[in-house]
């Protein structure tokens, strides 16, 4: 099946990301502790992540070209997070850095047994954005504006501003928030967490939730992440179920998998390719990620994605 609309044919970049980044204390332990307990740590890593940002090294890694739009704050760890985006590539033109700001951090555990995570983290106010803030240049350079709405009426301004200059609106989504309805109804691509369908419309059942979003928000697409299941995308009353991907040598961590899922299906539009190609390679792209500890040390390049694509 086509995607339901049509790609600027052109733009100053492919993708425009405009949302979080974050700093990720990674460790991994035998089994996940119990209370009031002590475990010692098998690995431990500090590594740049967030969603958005996470998105856009992804997708400069398979060869696209993107911009990221956010907010560090002026310490050590923004430092490295800004620093980190910079050497892979991505245009940062729209990052700011916020003197007495603390740059967002998570602290992640995660069981060896089976790399999954658990995950506590931390946004200082400082680094949000406000309606009259968003940075709304950023939105419309790009073929795709994609985000995170945590700063949900700077996203309904830059939505608009998007749909205005014949953008495609893209949003990753787990969770329901004050703005919510009015920033759906600007959205083209909605690929949420498993959880979100339910806790918006109240509907235990994913594909008729995932229906019911689509008809009341008029979203082009929307999809859900499921893990070890794979992914259900909706478009025009047809559901496409694509399975996961084994993991090459074993699941490490799950960090990050549903942003690589993201950052994969981003691609596969960018790609011309249908929307099953597009599933099938964010969930490639989702299962080479958990190569690695956090959430891009194994983000792949294009060869391997293309590598593991052609098993199946």
């Amino acid at each position: 099946m086509e995607f339901p609309f049509t790609l600027p044919a052109a733009n100053d970049f492919d993708v425009v990301g405009f949302g979080t980044n974050a700093i990720d204390y990674l460790m991994r332990v035998p089994a996940y502790p119990v209370f009031n307990s002590k475990v010692e740590m098998t690995d431990y890593v500090v590594a740049a992540g967030g969603e958005i940002a996470s998105n856009m090294v992804g997708l400069t890694r398979l060869g696209l070209n993107c911009a990221y739009a956010g907010r560090f704050g002026g310490d050590q760890a923004g430092e490295l997070g800004l620093r980190s985006l910079i050497d892979e590539g991505v245009n940062v033109t729209y990052a700011e850095t916020v003197e007495g700001a603390r740059t967002q951090v998570a602290f992640v555990v995660i069981d060896e047994r089976n790399g999954e995570r658990t995950i506590l983290w931390q946004r200082d106010k400082g680094t949000a954005y406000s309606f009259n803030d968003a940075p709304l240049e950023a939105a419309t350079r790009g073929r795709i504006l994609h985000m995170t709405p945590h700063d949900a009426s700077a996203c309904i301004r830059m939505a608009r501003a998007a749909k205005e200059n014949g953008v495609i609106v893209s949003i990753d989504v787990d969770n329901v928030f004050d703005g919510i309805d009015e920033l759906l109804l600007l959205v083209d691509v909605c690929i949420a967490s498993a959880e979100f369908p339910e806790k918006l419309m109240g509907v235990a059942d994913k594909k008729e939730a995932l229906h019911g979003i689509a008809s009341r928000y008029g979203c082009a697409v929307t999809g859900l992440t499921l893990g070890a299941a794979g992914s259900i995308i909706y478009c025009k009353d047809t559901f496409i179920e694509t399975p996961a991907f084994e993991v090459p040598g074993g699941c490490v961590d799950t960090t990050g998998a549903g942003d690589a899922f993201r950052t994969g299906f981003l691609c596969g539009m960018l790609s011309g390719n249908s929307i099953e190609d597009a599933a099938r390679t964010a969930n490639a792209v989702a299962a080479l990620k958990c190569r690695g500890l956090g959430a891009r040390s194994a983000l792949p390049d294009k060869n391997e994605l293309d590598s593991l694509l052609k098993t199946l």
